[in-house]
């Protein structure tokens, strides 16, 4: 389970990453300048906000993919960081990343 856990979780660092410099690139507006018109510029920072907001998610979500494969070295992968107990292999499966159990998480 280790070693295909490891695979999946290097394969959604590197698209989380992938993803954050792709929308950092489009903050900086390197491919697209800012426009000119007043009424585009309202319209880009719209989009700019919504990019910004999908920034911060991958960002969340990669500290969560990164404190797994910690855990993962650790061997301390699938232990619950609530209660100790085990994440059970088919959550684990499902969220790579998760760190605590069905029963802390309140499901």
């Amino acid at each position: 389970m280790s070693t295909e856990a490891r695979d999946t979780l290097l394969r959604m660092k590197s698209e989380y990453e992938r993803r954050i410099a792709g929308i950092r690139a489009d903050l900086e507006h390197k491919n697209a300048p800012v426009e000119a018109d007043f009424a585009e510029q309202v319209t880009q920072r719209e989009n700019d906000d919504v990019l910004t907001s999908l920034q911060a998610e991958a960002e969340v979500e990669l500290a969560k993919v990164m404190a797994a494969l910690v855990r993962l070295d650790r061997n301390a992968y699938g232990v619950c960081v609530k209660c100790g107990g085990h994440v059970a292999p088919e959550r684990l499966k499902a969220l790579p990343q998760a760190d605590i159990c069905q029963d802390c998480a309140g499901i």
